[in-house]
C-alpha cells in the first residue's frame, strides 16, 4: 500500500510539473500558486523517499542478525575477494616493471628521414619506480645529411651519440648573461662514444653530417616543470613543426614583430616537412664546418671542447676478455655534476656476462644498443606483493623463517630494450652467444655511488671477518672463503654454460 501511495504521489508531481508548463507557456496570472504546490509536493516526495531508503537499511539489519551475521559475514568474504583479485591484477601487471619494449614507446616525431620515440612515464608501469618518475628516456634516429630542426626544452638533457656523426649547435643570450664575446652560438662536431649536456631552456639543433650512416643518440631528461612531463618548444617552423609563436594572436606578432600579416603567413605556413627533414651536402657541410667553441665561459664552466666528454677517449674502467666497462662520473666530466647523473657504455664479450653486482644509491637505466642476451635481479618489492596476495592482504599468524623472501625478475634483451635496476637491487647481464651486448647505462643518484661486487676480486662477501662469516652462513670461515675466492676474475665473467630455457630463442 504504502509504495502505491508513493507511485500515486509522483504521477500528481509530474501532473502538476506539466500544468505549471502549460501556464508558463500561456502567460497565466496562476502561475506563482501552481508553482509554490509543485515545490511543496517535491519537498514531500523527497522526504517520502529518504523514509523509504532508511526503512529499507533498517529491515536489512534485522535479517542480518536475525541470521547470525551470515550476511555480513558473507559480505566481507566477498570483499576480501575483491581485495585480492585486485592485488593479483596488480601483480600481473607488475610482473616484470623493470623492463620496457617497442610497445613502451611513443613517437613524437616521424618523418621519412627519421624519428624521436619517448620512453612512457615509469610511473605508468609501476610505482615501484616513483624514484625516477622525474626521468625520461628518447631515442633519436636520423638517415644521413639531415637536419633536426632548432627547438628547446622544458627539461635537462643528456646526450650520448650511440651511432654516427652529429653537429650539435646551442644558442645563448650573451646580452643576459653579461658577457662579452663575438659569438651568440656554438657547435660542436660529436662522434660515437660523446656525452653531451643541453641546459634546460637551451635553444638547440643538430645535423646528422654522415654520408652513409645513421645517427643514433640516446637521451636521458630530468623533467623540471611537471614530474615526468617534458616538452619540445619549436620556435622555428611552419605547419609541421608548428612554431610557438603561432599562438600568439596576429595583433601581438604584428606588434612585436613589426611584420604585416602577408609576412607572417609567408614565414609560419610554408614549413611542412617535420622536424627531421633531409638537407643538401653544402648546407651540411656550412654547418658542420661553424666556428668550435673555443673561449667564453657559458654556461657554467668554460665553453670549449671540456663540454664534451668521449667514453672512449680513455681506458676503460674495467676490462677483460669478458667485456669492457667505460664511464662518465660526475667528477670526471663537470657537465655531469649538477645532474647527478653518470653515463656508461658496457660492452659484454659474447657468451660472457658482467655481475652480480649492485649500485649503493644510483638506479639504473640501461638501453640495448647492440646484440642480444637477457638480465636477472633478485628484488624484495614484488616476492612481498605476491606474499600478501596469496594471503587476501591479510598477515599470516605463522611465524616466517625470514623477514625479506626475493623474487627473480628477468627479461630477454635486444636493441632498443630498456630495463631499469633500483639501488641495492643485485643484477647480473648476460650477453648471447651470438654477438656481443651493447648496452648504453645512466645513472641516476650518481654522487658518492659505490659498485659493490658479489663476485670474482674484491666481492663484498670476502671483506667480511671471520667470525661474520662463520655466524652469518653457519660453516666454516675456510669454506666460504674457498668458494667465494674461486672466480678470480673482475667484473665481467664467463656467461653461464646452460641457458634457461624461455631465453633460449634469444641465443638462436
Amino acid at each position: 500500500m504504502a509504495s502505491k501511495a508513493k507511485v500515486s504521489l509522483a504521477l500528481l508531481l509530474l501532473s502538476l510539473l506539466v500544468l505549471c508548463a502549460s501556464l508558463a507557456q500561456a502567460k497565466d496570472p496562476e502561475l506563482k500558486i501552481c508553482q509554490n504546490q509543485c515545490k511543496r509536493q517535491k519537498q514531500q516526495c523527497e522526504r517520502n523517499c529518504d523514509e523509504y531508503i532508511r526503512e529499507k537499511k533498517e529491515r536489512e539489519r534485522q535479517r542480518g542478525e536475525g541470521n547470525g551475521g551470515v550476511e555480513r559475514e558473507s559480505y566481507d568474504r566477498e570483499e576480501e575477494r575483491e581485495e585480492q583479485e585486485e592485488e593479483e591484477e596488480e601483480e600481473e601487471a607488475e610482473d616484470n616493471p623493470f623492463l620496457f619494449e617497442d610497445e613502451d614507446f611513443e613517437s613524437r616525431v616521424e618523418t621519412d628521414e627519421g624519428s624521436v620515440q619517448v620512453l612512457q612515464r615509469f610511473t605508468k608501469r609501476s610505482k615501484l619506480l616513483r624514484g625516477i618518475e622525474n626521468y625520461r628516456v628518447a631515442i633519436l634516429e636520423a638517415d644521413p645529411l639531415t637536419f633536426i630542426s632548432p627547438a628547446h626544452f622544458d627539461a635537462e638533457l643528456v646526450l650520448f651519440v650511440a651511432k654516427g656523426r652529429a653537429t650539435i649547435t646551442m644558442v645563448r643570450d650573451e646580452e643576459r648573461m653579461s658577457i662579452v664575446c663575438d659569438e651568440d652560438r656554438k657547435s660542436f662536431n660529436l662522434e660515437c662514444g660523446d656525452v653531451i649536456r643541453v641546459p634546460m631552456g637551451t635553444p638547440f639543433y643538430m645535423i646528422n653530417r654522415d654520408e652513409n650512416e645513421k645517427l643514433y643518440v640516446v637521451k636521458i631528461l630530468q623533467t623540471i616543470s611537471i614530474p615526468g612531463h617534458f616538452e619540445a618548444f619549436n620556435g622555428p617552423g611552419g605547419e609541421d613543426p608548428e612554431s610557438f609563436y603561432t599562438a600568439f594572436s596576429r595583433e601581438v606578432l604584428q606588434a612585436t614583430l613589426k611584420a604585416d600579416g602577408f609576412q607572417l603567413d609567408k614565414l609560419f605556413h610554408k614549413q611542412r616537412k617535420g622536424s627531421i627533414m633531409k638537407a643538401s651536402k653544402e648546407k651540411i657541410d656550412a654547418l658542420r664546418q661553424h666556428k668550435q667553441g673555443s673561449a667564453g665561459i657559458w654556461p657554467f664552466g668554460s665553453f670549449s671542447s671540456a663540454h664534451i666528454y668521449n667514453l672512449f677517449n680513455k681506458q676503460p674502467s674495467k676490462s677483460n676478455q669478458y667485456g669492457s666497462l667505460y664511464e662518465a662520473l660526475p667528477n670526471d666530466y663537470k657537465q655531469l655534476q649538477d645532474v647527478d647523473l653518470s653515463v656508461a657504455f658496457a660492452n659484454i664479450t659474447r657468451d660472457s656476462m658482467v655481475g652480480p653486482i649492485y649500485y649503493s644509491k644510483a638506479t639504473k637505466i640501461s638501453v640495448i644498443v647492440e646484440g642480444e642476451g637477457y638480465f636477472e635481479m633478485a628484488c624484495p618489492h614484488l616476492s612481498s606483493s605476491r606474499s600478501r596476495g596469496q594471503r587476501g592482504g591479510r598477515e599470516s599468524s605463522r611465524p616466517r623463517k625470514s623477514s625479506t623472501r626475493y623474487r627473480k625478475v628477468s627479461g630477454a634483451l635486444r636493441p632498443g630494450v630498456v630495463f631499469v635496476t633500483p639501488a641495492s637491487h643485485p643484477f647480473v647481464v648476460i650477453a648471447s652467444r651470438n654477438s656481443d651486448l651493447k648496452v648504453v647505462c645512466f645513472e641516476i643518484n650518481a654522487k658518492g655511488n659505490i659498485r659493490y661486487n658479489l663476485a670474482g676480486k674484491g666481492n663484498v662477501m670476502n671483506k667480511l671477518e671471520k667470525e661474520a662469516k662463520e655466524l652469518a652462513f653457519n660453516l666454516p670461515a675456510r669454506e666460504v672463503e674457498s668458494i667465494f675466492n674461486l672466480q678470480d676474475g673482475d667484473l665481467f665473467f664467463q656467461g653461464p654454460k646452460e641457458r634457461e630455457e624461455e631465453y633460449g630463442r634469444a641465443f638462436e
